[in-house]
C-alpha cells in the first residue's frame, strides 16, 4: 500500500467521524437577549461569551448554527430549547 493510499484511508476515515447534524436556532421577536443566552448556556453547554455571540447572530442574522453533532446528542438539546420558548431545528 502506498503513502498516498494511506493518506486517502485516514481523510476518508475523518470525513466519516465528523458529526453531520447541526441545532439552528431561529429569531423571533418574543424571546429576551439574557433568556436566549442563559437558555444556550443550559441547553448547549455554551460559555457566557459563545451564547452571547449566538445570540447577537439570531437577532441580526435571523438564525445560527449553535451545536453540531450527532443527532443522538443533539435531539435532548433541541427539546431543551424549543420547551424553552427557542425556535430550533436540526438539520
Amino acid at each position: 500500500m502506498s503513502t498516498k493510499e494511506k493518506i486517502q484511508e485516514q481523510h476518508e476515515l475523518q470525513t466519516l467521524e465528523k458529526p453531520n447534524n447541526e441545532i439552528v436556532v431561529y429569531n423571533d421577536d418574543v424571546n429576551t437577549f439574557d433568556h436566549v443566552i442563559d437558555t444556550l448556556i443550559y441547553a448547549c453547554d455554551h460559555t457566557p461569551e459563545q451564547a452571547e455571540q449566538c445570540t447577537i447572530l439570531v437577532h441580526y442574522k435571523g438564525q445560527c448554527t449553535v451545536k453540531t453533532g450527532s443527532y443522538k446528542d443533539l435531539e435532548p438539546r433541541c427539546t431543551m430549547l424549543l420547551e424553552a420558548g427557542l425556535s430550533a431545528e436540526i438539520i
